[in-house]
C-alpha cells in the first residue's frame, strides 16, 4: 500500500508563520487579561443576541462549542491542523485516482516548498483575522483572535466594548449555522469529494495557470488596477470543477453573508456605536498598501469581500421579501441553498423555494 501524499509540509507551515506573523500590540499582563475575560463574556452574551434576531437554535443534545481565546500562533496551530485534517485525504485522493505518485525525494522537496509558501500566507492571514469558527478537524470550536481585536479597535479608534461584541456577534452566528445545521458540514466535504473527483490536471497546464497568478500578483505589487483577482482560483478553469465551486460559493456566500446580516441587524440598542463600526470596519476591509494588493491578489481575497457583499444583498433581501421565517427555509437541506446566480437576485430563489412570485413582506 502506498504512503499518502504529502503536498504541504504542515509543520514547516506552522513554523514559518509563527516565526513571521509577529506578537501584535503591546499589553500589559493586566490589560491581555481583561481582553481575554471580556471576549469570552462578549461570546456568551452574542448568543442570546444572535439566536433572538434569526429565530434559530443549537441542534438539541448537541455538543456545546467551545469558546477559544488565542493568540496569533495559536490560531496558526489551529489552522494548520484544520487544513491537514481537510486537505491531506482529498490530495491523496485526488493521487490515487491520478496513479501518478512523485518518488519520495521530489514529495519531501515539494512539500517543503508548499509549506514555506503556506507559512507566509497563513503569518498574513494570523495578523488579520479576529475570529474564526472552526468546521473542519475539531468538531466545532470558536476561535477569537486577541490580539488582533485589540490592534483593530485601536487604528480604527472605536469603543472596544462595542467592538468586541459586534465581532463575537458575527462568528456566533457561525457557530450557530453549524450547530443547528450539522448537514452543512458533511454538505461542503461532499462537495470537496466531487472537486477530486471532476479534477484531473496536467502538471504543464498547472505550470502555465499558475504563471497567469503569478503575473496578476505582479500587477497588483505595481498598483496596476484590472486583471483577474481570482488568486489561486484562477488555477481552477474546467467547467465541472467551477460547478462545484461555484456551489461551495454560494454556500459560503450565504453564510457569510448571514453573519454580517445579524452583526448588523441587532441595532444601536445592543452595540450603541454599530453604525461607526461598520463605517470604519468597511474601509479597513480596503487593504490599500502594496504588501495587502499583493496577497489579496495571490489569495482572492477580493472576492472573499464580494462573497460578502453578496450574501448580505442576498440574505436582506429575502428577508424583505418573505421575512425571517421565509428565509430560514435556506437551511432546509442542501437543494435549498442559494444558488450561485440567486446571490444577486433573492427573488428567484424566493420562487424557486416559496413557490411563488417574491413580494415584500
Amino acid at each position: 500500500m502506498s504512503s499518502p501524499v504529502r503536498m504541504v509540509d504542515w509543520d514547516l507551515a506552522g513554523r514559518t508563520a509563527r516565526r513571521l506573523a509577529g506578537p501584535g500590540p503591546e499589553t500589559t499582563r493586566e490589560e491581555a487579561a481583561a481582553v481575554v475575560r471580556e471576549l469570552h463574556e462578549a461570546a456568551a452574551t452574542a448568543v442570546a443576541h444572535v439566536e433572538g434576531l434569526t429565530g434559530l437554535s443549537p441542534l438539541p443534545g448537541g455538543p456545546v462549542p467551545e469558546v477559544a481565546v488565542v493568540d496569533r500562533p495559536g490560531w496558526v496551530d489551529a489552522n494548520t491542523a484544520g487544513m491537514s485534517a481537510l486537505l491531506d485525504p482529498l490530495v491523496d485522493a485526488l493521487a490515487e485516482k491520478q496513479d501518478r505518485r512523485p518518488g519520495p525525494l521530489a514529495s519531501a522537496v515539494g512539500s517543503r516548498v508548499t509549506g514555506a509558501q503556506a507559512g507566509g500566507v497563513l503569518a498574513f492571514l494570523a495578523s488579520r483575522v479576529l475570529g474564526q469558527y472552526e468546521v473542519f478537524g475539531t468538531g466545532g470550536r470558536l476561535l477569537l483572535v486577541a490580539p488582533n481585536i485589540v490592534d483593530a479597535e485601536r487604528k480604527l479608534g472605536v469603543d472596544p466594548t462595542d467592538f468586541r461584541l459586534w465581532v463575537c456577534l458575527h462568528e456566533v452566528t457561525h457557530q450557530l449555522q453549524f450547530t443547528a445545521f450539522p448537514w452543512l458540514t458533511d454538505h461542503l466535504q461532499a462537495q470537496m469529494a466531487e472537486f477530486v473527483e471532476v479534477t484531473d490536471l496536467d502538471p504543464d497546464v498547472l505550470r502555465d495557470r499558475l504563471g497567469d497568478v503569478l503575473r496578476s500578483v505582479a500587477d497588483a505589487a505595481r498598483g496596476v488596477d484590472g486583471g483577474d483577482d481570482a488568486g489561486l482560483m484562477a488555477l481552477v478553469r474546467d467547467p465541472a470543477q467551477r460547478e462545484v465551486l461555484d456551489r461551495v460559493t454560494a454556500v459560503m456566500s450565504l453564510v457569510e453573508g448571514h453573519a454580517e446580516f445579524v452583526m448588523d441587524g441587532v441595532g444601536p440598542d445592543v452595540v450603541p456605536s454599530v453604525r461607526t463600526l461598520r463605517k470604519r470596519f468597511a474601509q479597513r476591509r480596503k487593504g490599500r498598501g502594496p504588501v495587502d494588493r499583493v496577497l489579496r491578489r495571490l489569495l482572492g481575497l477580493e472576492q472573499k469581500m464580494r462573497q460578502y457583499a453578496e450574501g448580505r444583498v442576498f440574505v436582506g433581501g429575502v428577508v424583505e421579501q418573505v421575512g425571517m421565517a421565509g428565509f430560514n427555509r435556506v437551511w432546509e437541506g442542501p437543494e435549498t441553498l442559494p444558488r450561485i446566480e440567486e446571490l444577486t437576485d433573492p427573488a428567484r430563489w424566493v420562487e424557486r423555494v416559496h413557490g411563488r412570485p417574491a413580494v415584500p413582506a
